[in-house]
């Protein structure tokens, strides 16, 4: 990119700032909005507190800020009901409203460089042991998100617990989840070993 580091952050910030405001007004479940959104919060508020001490690569800024708009437009008409999802479901003939799945996949796929950057930058572990790293964390998070998920819709705010699960009927949602955000690690940490061969 041709913009220097500060000012392609703060393209970023923008784009997902339009993107997480947009996804609020044109809502069409604010309750569902509000607690799809608490992670989006508590994320965007541990980067600004971090910014001071760590700063990621600006392609690592590009591909959170590409996960979060993802998953704010997610929130805007709930998982199960986006239109994009819908789109693609009548376009591929598909079941169900893929949107979901799209945004667990990609939670591996676009946030292994991050963590990758997390653990051998700020953390400071061997750059052999930070390859392999995220794939697990990514599977950790993975998995712990579904016990949150449980957690919101049976325990807390069981009125709207159907709404944010967005099952969609399938029994195996939460295990489908884990396995695509998985999947998506995978495949991007075959593309970090690739271009780490080439490099030499």
């Amino acid at each position: 990119m041709k913009l220097s580091f500060n000012k392609s952050l703060l393209l970023f910030t923008i784009i997902f700032c339009v993107v997480w405001v947009d996804s609020f007004i044109g809502t069409n479940d604010y309750a569902n909005w509000w607690i799809e959104n608490i992670l989006t919060f508590v994320s965007v508020l541990a980067l600004i507190v971090t910014y001071r001490y760590y700063r990621f690569t600006t392609c690592s800024y590009f591909l959170i800020m590409l996960f979060m708009c993802l998953h704010v437009y997610g929130s805007k008409y709930t998982y199960a009901d986006n239109i994009l999802g819908y789109w693609l479901k009548d376009t591929l003939d598909l079941s169900r409203n893929p949107y979901d799945r799209i945004v667990h996949f990609s939670f591996g796929l676009l946030l292994y460089l991050p963590l990758k950057e997390f653990f051998n930058e700020w953390l400071k572990y061997p750059k052999s042991l930070s390859i392999y790293l995220p794939v697990v964390f990514v599977l950790a998070l993975s998995g712990g998100f579904e016990v949150i998920e449980w957690l919101v819709a049976d325990i807390f705010f069981t009125e709207h617990g159907d709404t944010y699960l967005g099952t969609q009927g399938d029994v195996w949602d939460a295990q489908k989840d884990i396995a695509l955000a998985f999947v998506g690690s995978i495949i991007s940490f075959v593309i970090m070993i690739f271009k780490s061969e080439k490099a030499y």
